[in-house]
C-alpha cells in the first residue's frame, strides 16, 4: 500500500542511508581475503569441507553474458558425492567475474562460497526459471494461483549448508520481474535469490543480495538458521522483495545484516489460512538482533500476515531503522487461526517513521474463499521496552485488533516517539488490551493499565545462539582441510 509522500527531509535521510549502505558494501567488497597457510585462504563457518572446486573447472565462463547454468548443476553434482556421512562436504568456490545463470539446487555438507569480485546473475529469461509446486501451507502462489517459479539458489531436504564468501554478490536481476508483475505479464508466482526447504543447519554470511524478483532469503519448514552480516539491497518502491522471511521454521538467528527493501525488512510466517493451519508448523524460537533497515512502505520486522500455523517466541533487539513505515508490524484477519504470542522488543532507535506501532487484525489477503471464517487468530503477550522514535511523521500508533478477540497482554516501557508536528490523534486503538509506562506521547484508554518495572524480554539462551564458526581453509586447484582453530563464538 502506497503511502503519502514523505517530507523532504526523509528523502534525504533515505538518499544518504542508502549511499551509507552502498559504500560500505564496496569497502567490504574489496577486503582482501584473510591469509591462511601458504598458498590458502581462510574464511569462517560452522563446518569446514575437505574438497574444494571452481566453477571454472566445469566450463564456467564469467563475462555476464554466457550461461553457467550447466557449469554450476555439474559442479554441484560433482561435490554432492562428498555429501554423505563422512564424505568430507565439498565448496564450490566462484571465482571474480560475472556468472549468469538459471535456478540450480545445493546438497548436503556443501559451502557456495562468493570471492569478493563475484557477482552471480539470474538470468532474465523467464523461461529458464522451472516452475514448481506451491508450497503445501500456502495452497498456491502468493502471486497467482497454481505454481510458482524456482528460486535462483535453492534446496530441499538438506543438512548443513553454507552461503559465504568475501562479500561476493547474487543479483536476481529484477528489474524485468518487477515490470512483469505490475504488468500482469507472469504467468505463476516469482522466485526468490535464496529458498531452502526441510534443512536442518543453515549459515548465510558475508554475501551481498542485491535486486530480488520477490524475497532475497526464504528459509522454509526448516531449523538451525543463522544469518549474519548480509547485506541486502532493493529499489524502496520494488514490489515485495523482502529481505529475510523464516517460514514456519525454528531455531532462527538474524544479526548484523543491513536491509534496504521495497517490503519488509523481515518477515516471519508460517502459512496462509486452511493451508497453513492444515500444515500446522510454527515459526518459534527466532532472535533479529542488529538490524538496520531502510523501507518506507513497509515494516522493519513483520509478523504474518501469513500465520496460520503460528508464531511465537520472538526477540528483536538493538535495532536501527531509518525512513522506514513502521517498527514491529504484526499482520492477521479472521480465517488465519492459529497465534501471534510471546513477541519481545527492546532497544529499538529509529528516526524517520511513518508510525512506531502497528497492529493489523483485518489484512484483507486470502488464499481462496474456502478459508475458516471462525478460525480466529490470537495475538498475546506483546513487549515493547526502550524505545525511541524521531521525526515520526504519521501517528505513534495504529493498533487495531478484532473485535470479540481483541490482542491482549501487550506491555510498552520506557517508549518515545516524537512527532514533527503535533496532532490531535496520535495513537489509533480499538480492540487491544495492555499496560504502559513511561510512554509519551501517553498511549491509548485500553494501554492506560498501570505496571512497574520493565516489560518481560527472556533471558534463557536459544540454541541457535550456541551454533559457533570455527576458521577454515581452501586453496583452489587442490582439497583443503578443516583448520583446527578452535571454534570461536559468533558476536552476541
Amino acid at each position: 500500500m502506497a503511502s503519502p509522500q514523505a517530507p523532504p527531509l526523509l528523502l534525504q535521510i533515505l538518499c544518504f542511508a542508502v549511499l551509507l549502505a552502498a559504500t560500505a558494501v564496496s569497502a567490504r567488497r574489496h577486503a582482501p581475503p584473510q591469509a591462511g597457510a601458504a598458498g590458502q585462504s581462510t574464511y569462517m563457518a560452522p563446518s569446514c569441507r575437505e574438497h574444494t572446486a571452481s566453477l571454472l573447472d566445469f566450463g564456467g565462463v564469467g563475462d555476464g553474458n554466457t550461461s553457467n547454468t550447466a557449469a554450476f548443476r555439474k559442479a554441484v553434482e560433482h561435490l554432492s558425492q562428498y555429501s554423505g556421512e563422512g564424505g568430507g562436504g565439498g565448496m564450490l568456490y566462484v571465482p571474480a567475474g560475472r556468472w549468469l545463470t538459471a535456478p540450480f539446487n545445493l546438497t548436503s555438507h556443501f559451502t557456495l562460497f562468493l570471492h569478493a569480485d563475484a557477482v552471480i546473475l539470474g538470468t532474465q529469461d523467464v523461461a529458464q526459471w522451472p516452475v514448481i509446486d506451491p508450497l503445501p501451507s500456502y495452497g498456491r502462489g502468493r502471486d497467482h494461483a497454481g505454481g510458482r517459479y524456482a528460486s535462483l539458489v535453492s534446496g530441499s531436504n538438506l543438512t548443513d549448508v553454507v552461503i559465504t564468501g568475501n562479500n561476493g554478490t547474487i543479483d536476481g536481476q529484477g528489474a524485468t520481474w518487477w515490470s512483469k508483475y505490475k504488468s500482469g505479464k507472469l504467468k505463476y508466482t516469482r522466485g526468490y535469490l535464496i529458498e531452502l526447504m526441510h534443512t536442518d543447519g543453515v549459515f548465510i554470511s558475508n554475501v551481498t543480495l542485491v535486486n530480488s524478483p520477490a524475497w532475497n532469503i526464504h528459509p522454509v519448514y526448516s531449523r538451525n538458521i543463522v544469518v549474519s552480516g548480509v547485506t541486502i539491497l532493493a529499489p524502496t518502491k520494488s514490489p515485495n522483495t523482502d529481505g529475510i522471511n523464516p517460514d514456519s521454521c525454528s531455531q532462527v538467528r538474524i544479526e548484523d545484516c543491513y536491509v534496504v527493501s521495497g517490503d519488509d525488512c523481515v518477515a516471519i510466517k508460517s502459512g496462509w489460512d486452511e493451508y497453513g493451519i492444515a500444515v500446522g508448523m510454527p515459526s518459534e524460537h527466532i532472535v533479529v538482533r542488529r538490524l538496520t533497515c531502510v523501507s518506507p512502505t513497509s515494516a522493519v520486522i513483520a509478523l504474518g500476515s501469513e500465520m496460520s500455523g503460528g508464531i511465537r517466541d520472538v526477540r528483536a533487539e538493538d535495532i536501527t531503522a531509518i525512513g522506514t513505515e513502521s517498527a514491529v508490524r504484526i499482520k492477521t484477519a479472521v480465517g488465519r487461526g492459529a497465534y501471534v504470542r510471546d513477541v519481545y522488543a527492546r532497544r529499538m532507535r529509529l528516526d524517520g517513521m511513518k508510525r512506531v506501532f502497528w497492529m493489523t487484525g483485518d489484512y484483507k489477503s486470502h488464499p481462496d474463499d474456502g478459508y475458516d471464517k471462525t478460525a480466529v487468530p490470537v495475538v498475546e503477550n506483546i513487549s515493547y521496552q526502550d524505545v525511541v522514535a524521531t521525526g515520526v511523521w504519521k501517528e505513534a500508533a495504529r493498533m487495531q485488533g478484532i473485535q470479540g478477540a481483541p490482542f491482549k497482554g501487550i506491555c510498552m516501557a520506557n517508549v518515545t516517539a516524537e512527532m514533527t508536528k503535533e496532532r490531535k490523534v496520535s495513537w489509533n486503538c480499538a480492540d487491544v488490551e495492555g499496560v504502559s509506562t513511561g510512554v509519551t506521547p501517553a498511549p491509548c484508554e485500553p494501554l492506560h493499565g498501570t505496571h512497574t518495572g520493565s516489560c518481560p524480554f527472556p533471558t534463557d539462551t536459544l540454541a541457535v545462539d550456541e551454533i559457533t564458526v570455527q576458521q577454515c581453509s581452501y586453496s583452489i586447484g587442490t582439497p583443503a582441510s578443516p583448520a583446527s582453530a578452535a571454534a570461536a563464538g559468533m558476536a552476541n
